[in-house]
Protein backbone atom coordinates (compact mmCIF):
# COMPACT_ATOMS: atom_id res chain seq x y z
CA UNK A 1 0.00 0.00 0.00
CA UNK A 2 1.88 3.34 -1.23
CA UNK A 3 0.10 6.58 0.74
CA UNK A 4 0.27 9.92 -0.65
CA UNK A 5 -0.58 13.29 1.10
CA UNK A 6 -2.79 15.85 -0.79
CA UNK A 7 -5.20 14.39 -1.50
CA UNK A 8 -4.80 11.63 0.44
CA UNK A 9 -4.90 7.99 -1.18
CA UNK A 10 -3.97 4.87 -1.53
CA UNK A 11 -2.67 2.54 -3.98
CA UNK A 12 -4.31 -0.86 -4.23
CA UNK A 13 -4.50 -3.85 -6.94
CA UNK A 14 -7.69 -5.15 -8.07
CA UNK A 15 -7.47 -8.92 -7.18
CA UNK A 16 -8.52 -12.21 -9.20
CA UNK A 17 -11.00 -13.04 -6.70
CA UNK A 18 -12.47 -9.52 -6.38
CA UNK A 19 -13.93 -9.69 -9.95
CA UNK A 20 -17.00 -10.85 -10.85
CA UNK A 21 -18.72 -12.73 -14.15
CA UNK A 22 -18.15 -9.58 -16.44
CA UNK A 23 -14.44 -9.67 -15.20
CA UNK A 24 -14.39 -6.65 -13.81
CA UNK A 25 -14.32 -4.67 -9.94
CA UNK A 26 -17.42 -6.37 -8.35
CA UNK A 27 -19.67 -3.96 -7.00
CA UNK A 28 -19.30 -4.53 -3.11
CA UNK A 29 -15.39 -3.70 -3.27
CA UNK A 30 -15.78 0.07 -4.12
CA UNK A 31 -17.18 0.01 -0.87
CA UNK A 32 -14.37 -1.68 0.72
CA UNK A 33 -11.96 -0.12 -0.93
CA UNK A 34 -13.26 3.02 0.26
CA UNK A 35 -13.61 1.95 3.58
CA UNK A 36 -9.74 1.12 3.34
CA UNK A 37 -8.58 4.15 2.17
CA UNK A 38 -10.93 6.16 4.68
CA UNK A 39 -9.36 3.74 7.79
CA UNK A 40 -5.70 4.43 6.36
CA UNK A 41 -6.82 8.29 6.41
CA UNK A 42 -7.93 8.46 9.87
CA UNK A 43 -4.46 6.28 10.93
CA UNK A 44 -2.23 8.54 9.08
CA UNK A 45 -4.14 11.76 10.67
CA UNK A 46 -3.23 10.39 14.14
CA UNK A 47 -5.93 9.15 15.16
CA UNK A 48 -6.12 6.04 16.82
CA UNK A 49 -9.63 3.87 16.02
CA UNK A 50 -8.85 1.77 18.94
CA UNK A 51 -8.92 4.82 21.42
CA UNK A 52 -12.15 6.16 19.92
CA UNK A 53 -13.91 2.92 20.34
CA UNK A 54 -12.41 2.94 24.00
CA UNK A 55 -13.91 6.38 24.27
CA UNK A 56 -17.21 5.27 22.96
CA UNK A 57 -17.60 6.87 19.42
CA UNK A 58 -18.03 4.73 16.54
CA UNK A 59 -18.04 5.93 12.95
CA UNK A 60 -20.58 4.83 10.85
CA UNK A 61 -21.75 5.14 7.53
CA UNK A 62 -25.53 6.94 6.99
CA UNK A 63 -25.38 6.67 3.05
CA UNK A 64 -23.14 5.57 0.13
CA UNK A 65 -23.50 6.13 -3.27
CA UNK A 66 -20.96 4.69 -6.26
CA UNK A 67 -20.69 6.05 -9.77
CA UNK A 68 -19.59 4.23 -12.03
CA UNK A 69 -17.20 5.39 -14.92
CA UNK A 70 -14.81 3.03 -16.31
CA UNK A 71 -14.64 -0.46 -15.48
CA UNK A 72 -11.07 -1.80 -13.61
CA UNK A 73 -10.05 -5.47 -13.95
CA UNK A 74 -8.05 -8.13 -12.01
CA UNK A 75 -4.67 -6.99 -11.72
CA UNK A 76 -4.95 -2.71 -12.23
CA UNK A 77 -3.79 -0.46 -9.61
CA UNK A 78 -5.82 2.24 -8.63
CA UNK A 79 -5.73 4.75 -6.03
CA UNK A 80 -8.48 5.56 -3.86
CA UNK A 81 -8.56 9.04 -2.43
CA UNK A 82 -10.19 9.99 0.62
CA UNK A 83 -11.71 13.85 0.98
CA UNK A 84 -13.85 14.58 4.14
CA UNK A 85 -16.03 17.54 3.90
CA UNK A 86 -17.79 19.36 7.24
CA UNK A 87 -20.80 21.33 7.52
CA UNK A 88 -22.52 22.47 11.02
CA UNK A 89 -24.88 19.40 12.19
CA UNK A 90 -24.22 15.88 12.96
CA UNK A 91 -22.90 14.76 9.89
CA UNK A 92 -19.99 14.83 7.34
CA UNK A 93 -19.09 13.41 3.90
CA UNK A 94 -16.43 11.85 3.00
CA UNK A 95 -15.91 11.41 -1.07
CA UNK A 96 -13.56 8.78 -2.80
CA UNK A 97 -12.14 9.17 -5.95
CA UNK A 98 -11.02 5.88 -8.02
CA UNK A 99 -8.44 6.80 -10.41
CA UNK A 100 -6.77 4.10 -12.47
CA UNK A 101 -2.98 3.82 -12.92
CA UNK A 102 -3.62 5.61 -16.46
CA UNK A 103 -5.22 9.14 -14.15
CA UNK A 104 -8.09 8.05 -15.43
CA UNK A 105 -12.01 8.07 -13.17
CA UNK A 106 -12.90 4.46 -12.56
CA UNK A 107 -15.76 5.83 -10.39
CA UNK A 108 -16.55 7.86 -7.04
CA UNK A 109 -17.59 6.80 -3.91
CA UNK A 110 -18.92 8.89 -1.84
CA UNK A 111 -20.97 8.55 1.69
CA UNK A 112 -22.71 10.74 4.68
CA UNK A 113 -21.26 9.78 7.93
CA UNK A 114 -21.20 10.80 11.38
CA UNK A 115 -20.33 9.45 14.89
CA UNK A 116 -22.29 7.63 16.94
CA UNK A 117 -22.36 7.56 20.47
CA UNK A 118 -21.96 3.82 21.33
CA UNK A 119 -23.75 4.63 24.84
CA UNK A 120 -26.70 6.37 23.87
CA UNK A 121 -26.77 4.93 20.28
CA UNK A 122 -27.26 8.38 18.99
CA UNK A 123 -24.98 11.06 16.47
CA UNK A 124 -22.82 13.15 18.58
CA UNK A 125 -23.56 17.15 17.81
CA UNK A 126 -20.31 17.93 16.98
CA UNK A 127 -18.68 15.08 14.95
CA UNK A 128 -15.85 18.18 13.61
CA UNK A 129 -15.19 18.53 17.00
CA UNK A 130 -14.52 15.31 18.43
CA UNK A 131 -12.21 14.32 15.18
CA UNK A 132 -10.23 17.60 15.54
CA UNK A 133 -9.42 16.53 19.46
CA UNK A 134 -8.09 13.57 18.27
CA UNK A 135 -6.16 13.97 15.17
CA UNK A 136 -2.12 14.76 15.38
CA UNK A 137 -2.37 16.29 11.32
CA UNK A 138 -6.25 17.65 11.32
CA UNK A 139 -5.59 18.64 7.70
CA UNK A 140 -5.83 14.89 6.13
CA UNK A 141 -9.29 14.85 7.34
CA UNK A 142 -10.16 18.38 5.78
CA UNK A 143 -10.10 19.99 9.25
CA UNK A 144 -7.51 23.12 9.03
Amino acid sequence: MNVTAEPFSVRLEVRSYEIDPQLHLNGGFYVQYADHARFACVQAAGVSVEDLVGGGLGPVNLETVIRYHRELRGGDQVDVSCEWEWGDGKTYRVRHDFRRADGVVAAEVAHVSGLLDLGTRRLVADPRREWRARASRPALLGLE
